[in-house]
């Protein structure tokens, strides 16, 4: 697994909305630098490297919620969710397969083919997942996405230097959305 990108220049004396800032772009480029061959069911290690990733971005936006405008952050957590799921669909599939693999290397010989069937299916709901992860996982989408959290960070360290002091009060009154969409 990718260990987590240490995070520079973090220290006490910074606001939290600049520390959010800081938190949210390295995650955002650690999940970015994951995305290079996620699509290669031969290298499986990208799909969990980037769905780790996905995973701590998206605890990045509900830590730091209330320094985000709402509407946006919203936006921008329903996209990382949409992300991590189709991430995970491929993920189990991957590991369904390598866990087989290894089980029936075990097996007696006579056992082998039904295990290989199994394989066999696996591979198919993999190759389906896979085209179900292109979507999300295209260039120019997460450019999008990109652009749209260095958006949140931008508007993080604004509210932390006093110009949109509101904005954060706004948003830690509703916190994030909960697991249905809804705040």
């Amino acid at each position: 697994m990718a260990k987590a990108r240490e995070i520079p220049g973090l220290s006490t004396d910074l606001a939290y909305g600049e520390v959010a800032a800081r938190v949210l772009e390295v995650r955002c480029s650690e999940l970015l630098g994951h995305s290079a061959n996620v699509l290669d069911v031969e290298r499986i290690e990208g799909v969990h490297d980037m769905r780790v990733a996905s995973r701590r971005l998206r605890a990045a936006l509900e830590v730091f919620w209330p320094c985000f405008p709402k509407k946006r952050a919203k936006a921008v957590l329903a996209e990382v969710k949409g992300l991590a799921d189709a991430l995970g669909e491929r993920r189990d599939r991957d590991v369904a397969i390598a866990m087989l693999g290894s089980f029936a290397e075990a097996m007696p010989h006579p056992d082998r083919r039904g295990i290989a069937s199994l394989i066999e299916e696996f591979e198919v709901e993999q190759l389906e997942a896979n085209d179900a992860l292109a979507g999300p996982v295209d260039a120019e989408r997460l450019a999008r996405l990109e652009a749209a959290i260095h958006e949140l960070a931008a508007a993080a360290r604004e509210a932390a230097g006093g110009s949109a002091a509101a904005l954060g009060e706004a948003a830690a009154a509703e916190g994030p959305p909960g697991p249905g969409g809804a705040p």
